[in-house]
């Protein structure tokens, strides 16, 4: 398969319409519908629905669309990557994989300290489950990942050298205005009563074994594709949800978080290939402990938010 058709197929996706795509490629429209047909057959399933006002993938098309991006974004990584080496304007940039939550919070702040004190740098970051990326420390992909060993944890592999970062206490996200919100640590028994929500089988195990030690149960009723959406499901009241400590400061508004007394807990680490490290690593994993032992406050909404859902 030609990059250069996934490439066409994801601005039609993206775009909607086989003549904006053409018109934004410099193609014909015949010549990009074409494309995706003969990608239609390579495959061998329908990749898109076309309807009055345009194209949109069909179920299969979007399964293939987020792997065809991902795809594509590391053939151009490749390209100025060889490009850089060969001109000797850079050294070779520093891969960094992470977690969502992760990759929400301390690594972007670590990345910033590590630039602040290392000077400019090319990098890239990745996220991913920890078992992601993982895999992709050991096929080279990335330089360092930072993982979780929350369920089902972390493989022991001679391939990779392990190294701990902390230990990050569960909190309980909560609509604005929600009872428990602003009291400090609460047990679980006192949520035994509450939806929850989860978008991951390793927080609903840490959920699950935490109400069992305290012997409730945890209705975990709703699923969530991702991150935002269980947050977009507790900010609308319809759940509360489990969440790591270390997203507390990058939270939305409209949302607020409660401590548990004895809290679940997940170890990070970072996991760096043991061939050929990256000199950057060492450097990385040393700012990130930093970044991760300064205190964090508190997500508390503004008082006006909090007016407004009471």
């Amino acid at each position: 398969m030609e990059l250069t058709v996934w490439r066409t197929f994801v601005t039609v996706c993206r775009l909607g319409s086989l003549s904006a795509a053409a018109t934004e490629l410099n193609h014909t429209q015949s010549a990009v519908s074409r494309q995706i047909a003969g990608l239609e057959r390579q495959i061998g399933v329908p990749l898109v629905d076309r309807h009055a006002r345009g194209v949109r993938p069909t179920a299969a098309g979007e399964a293939f669309r987020r792997h065809a991006l991902t795809t594509l974004n590391e053939a151009d990584r490749a390209v100025r990557a060889a490009r850089d080496v060969h001109d000797g304007s850079a050294g070779r940039p520093l891969a960094v994989g992470a977690t969502p939550s992760l990759a929400s919070g301390i690594v972007p702040e670590a990345i910033r300290g590590l630039l602040e004190r290392a000077g400019s740098m090319r990098w890239s970051l990745v996220p991913g489950l920890s078992a992601q990326l993982h895999r992709r420390v050991i096929a080279g992909d990335l330089d360092i990942a930072v993982v979780t060993d929350a369920p089902p944890g972390l493989p022991h592999d001679p391939h990779v050298d392990r190294r701990f970062v902390g230990l990050d206490e569960m909190v309980v996200v909560l609509p604005v205005g929600h009872p428990p919100a602003g009291r400090g640590p609460v047990r679980i028994e006192a949520l035994a009563d509450q939806t929850w929500v989860e978008d991951n089988d390793g927080s609903a195990a840490l959920l699950r074994r935490h109400a069992a030690r305290a012997g409730v149960d945890a209705r975990i009723d709703l699923t969530a594709a991702d991150l935002p959406g269980k947050l977009a499901l507790v900010a609308t009241g319809h759940a509360i949800a489990l969440i790591p400590g270390v997203l507390t400061c990058a939270l939305r508004t409209d949302v607020t978080t409660v401590g548990l007394v004895d809290p679940p807990t997940r170890g990070i680490y970072t996991i760096t290939s043991r061939h050929a490290p990256h000199p950057c690593t060492e450097p990385f994993h040393a700012q990130l402990t930093r970044t991760f032992t300064v205190p964090r406050p508190s997500h508390t909404p503004t008082e006006t938010m909090a007016r407004e859902r009471s």
